[in-house]
């Protein structure tokens, strides 16, 4: 009987090729989309209706996935999006929604998903993090915090699933050449207006970013790293995948704080 597979945030970008990967490689893959009147599909690949903002969304989803296979071997948390944002301009209800779907709801989806892998004493848990949750940068303080909380989230959660044999693991993802910018990407309207007293650093650091993201490369080597942490059992607990965190993760670990916030200035000319 083939693995079968959860992948929260999967209509489009990384989520949405992973599926496909995993299916085309024989898992049964539910792929979780906010598009309540999604048809279920057939085959290995399948789509189904989970909003991870929405608690009851989440254990009905769960629940159908266990009702239709029996069983939740792996879950990929991969919901999210990214706030850009100084901290003083970010609104209340940005904050929350930055929270409520990067850790939050990644929180109550794996929460559901625990007792089943439990009692099966198996299953793995791989939350899609990013190098920004080992590092800093301008503009992206609220995702920083965010994604800095899920790599708490998987360092801690390890200790509670080890009795259980569920492992559990994130990947820090550098810059894709995914629709981040356009369907990931949400700007607060004062950062981004000419009265910021921060539209200077805007004007220079935005269009870096946003150029790494539109010409980045294809996303398959996240795909690729999901599916060497699911067969290898001992796969490395956080696995940077892209330029970005394959070259900031390791340096951040080498250098003093001084001494990387140095090199980051350096990089984007901030």
């Amino acid at each position: 009987m083939s693995k079968v597979v959860l992948i929260t945030g999967a209509t489009s970008g990384m989520g949405a090729l992973t599926s496909k990967f995993l299916a085309d490689n024989g898992y049964t893959v539910y792929a979780g989309t906010r598009d309540e009147n999604v048809p279920l599909g057939e085959g290995n690949l399948k789509n189904i209706y989970i909003d991870v903002t929405k608690t009851d969304t989440i254990k009905k989803a769960i629940n159908t996935i266990i009702k239709n296979e029996g069983k939740i071997d792996v879950l990929v948390n991969n919901a999210g999006y990214g706030l850009l944002a100084t901290l003083e301009e970010g609104t209340d209800e940005e904050i929350f929604n930055q929270f409520d779907v990067n850790v939050f709801g990644l929180i109550k989806t794996t929460r559901e998903v625990l007792p089943y892998m439990r009692a099966a004493k198996s299953g793995v848990i791989i939350n899609i993090s990013s190098f920004l949750g080992k590092m800093g940068l301008p503009l992206l303080s609220h995702y920083n915090a965010s994604k800095y909380a899920v790599e708490g989230i998987v360092d801690s959660l390890r200790f509670e699933t080890l009795p259980f044999g569920v492992r559990v693991h994130s990947i820090e993802s550098g810059l894709f050449g995914t629709n981040f910018v356009k369907k990931g990407l949400v700007a607060n309207a004062k950062t981004t207006s000419e009265d910021s007293p921060y539209k200077e650093l805007v004007a220079h650091f935005v269009p870096i970013v946003a150029k790494a993201i539109n010409e980045g490369p294809s996303a398959q080597p996240i795909a690729d790293a999901i599916k060497m942490i699911i067969e290898d059992e001992n796969a490395p607990i956080a696995v940077p995948v892209g330029a970005e965190a394959t070259t900031f993760v390791p340096m951040r670990k080498s250098l003093s704080d001084e001494e990387f916030e140095q090199k980051v200035k350096e990089t984007f000319g901030i």
